[in-house]
């Protein structure tokens, strides 16, 4: 993992409200159909450089509370058939871990460090709840962004 330092950046995607505890239980799992809706709905251009992100906002309180959560892409203005939200990912300091693999056993890998790392009482760097975000570099490739203090 590493620390960058990250200049806001605005995104356009379809959004939900949830838990943990919820995204435990597959009968209340909302992100897997978020990001299915939003991959049927929205055509990414990846060939002028445009990606995916999964975007963590508008915490309550902490991993406890309810989030939201945005699928969505940094090209903006897209043409569906739908509107699309645009929410903007905060600049300031983040951690970043990353993952390669089989989406979705590496996202799922890939959280369970960033739990790992700060549920360590020992840990440096506390989260700062505020954005956090999952870049898809690639199919195989992801790097997940916490925002820390």
């Amino acid at each position: 993992m590493e620390i960058v330092q990250l200049d806001e950046k605005m995104l356009e995607g379809i959004s939900i409200r949830t838990t943990n505890a919820n995204e435990i239980n597959s009968e209340t799992a909302k992100i897997g159909s978020l990001h299915q809706r939003f991959d049927k709905t929205v055509t990414v251009d990846y060939a002028k450089g445009y990606r995916v992100y999964g975007v963590y906002y508008n915490y309550e309180s902490d991993a406890s509370g309810e989030f939201s959560i945005l699928s969505g892409t940094d090209q903006i203005s897209n043409p569906t058939n739908i509107n699309l939200e645009r929410i903007k990912i905060l600049k300031g300091k983040y951690m970043v871990f990353k993952g390669k693999g089989t989406v979705p056993k590496i996202v799922i890998d890939t959280w369970s460090k960033i739990w790992s790392y700060f549920n360590n009482i020992d840990s440096e760097y506390q989260r700062a709840y505020t954005t956090d975000f999952e870049f898809y570099k690639s199919l195989t490739e992801v790097e997940i962004y916490i925002a820390i203090k």
